[in-house]
């Protein structure tokens, strides 16, 4: 998806940014179900910078998931 170029679906914009939910601590990151001791991992989002519609969702570090 970096290559490529986005269009936001919403306003037509193509101006793009990315943020994360979660990080080194586990407070927002995304966890196995019913794994409630697991770190997990964070989120990233790339988003249009217009008007916040989010273009793609990411798991950081998927390797926590096997």
């Amino acid at each position: 998806m970096e290559n490529e170029k986005l269009v936001c679906k919403a306003c037509g914009r193509d101006t793009f940014t990315t943020g994360q939910v979660g990080g080194t601590t586990s407070q927002g990151n995304i966890r196995p179900i019913g794994a409630i001791m697991a770190v997990g991992s964070p989120l990233q989002m790339t988003f249009c910078k217009n008007c916040g519609e989010v273009a793609s969702f990411k798991v950081v570090k998927p390797q926590n998931f096997k």
